[in-house]
């Protein structure tokens, strides 16, 4: 497995063909991500090599957006199976690593720890101080025609945040208190604009 070379390829690739208009699913985005989960999966104490298995899973997860939005996962697991094989990872690695982005598609659905840490690594950004601007980047991304208005982008949080939970032993006792709080603050900002 050479890690060095494969995380090179994948991190080049991004940063020449996830297009531009993406303010949030951007390379600034997987590399959060990628910090988030080196933390994740330092105080879920994983082994070294479910370790060199998730910091790659992070850097491909997100590639499917250089091809197309849709299905980005199954796309991004289909750039894995191409590109992975010439790097000396093995099927069951890939298939492990597959394994992971496939669980990040919303709603997630994690069937083991490592697939747990990558979702809660890739909205870590729920549960922390930089929020606000991280979020106006997704509202930036998905409001391309203009047709969300401030009352819709808050009930979209609101419902998001709602339904959403962390995984992880860590990311509950690190996000998840300040989503809530987050949570609130949003509500509270919705009632503002309904009293208006």
């Amino acid at each position: 497995m050479e890690y060095q070379k494969a995380e090179k390829f994948i991190v080049d690739k991004l940063k020449k063909e996830l297009p531009k208009r993406l303010y949030y699913h951007s390379i600034n985005h997987v590399e959060d991500v990628f910090q988030a989960a080196i933390v994740l999966a330092k105080l879920e104490g994983i082994s070294d090599d479910d370790f060199q298995l998730l910091k790659i899973a992070v850097l491909f997860h997100d590639s499917g957006f250089m091809v197309h939005p849709k299905e980005h996962e199954a796309t991004g697991c289909k750039i894995v199976r191409e590109n992975l094989p010439f790097f000396g990872y093995s099927n069951e690695q890939i298939e492990k690593i597959c394994g992971m982005i496939m669980a990040t598609k919303i709603p997630q659905n994690p069937l083991n720890l490592l697939e747990e840490i990558i979702c809660d690594a890739d909205l870590d950004y729920l549960g922390r101080d930089d929020y606000d601007s991280i979020s106006n980047n997704l509202y930036k991304e998905i409001n391309v025609n203009g047709n969300l208005d401030e009352d819709s982008w808050l009930k979209l949080q609101i419902g998001f945040l709602e339904t959403h939970h962390y995984y992880t032993a860590s990311a509950i006792k690190m996000r998840k208190q300040k989503k809530e709080d987050k949570l609130t603050a949003l509500k509270k900002k919705l009632a503002g604009l309904s009293n208006k």
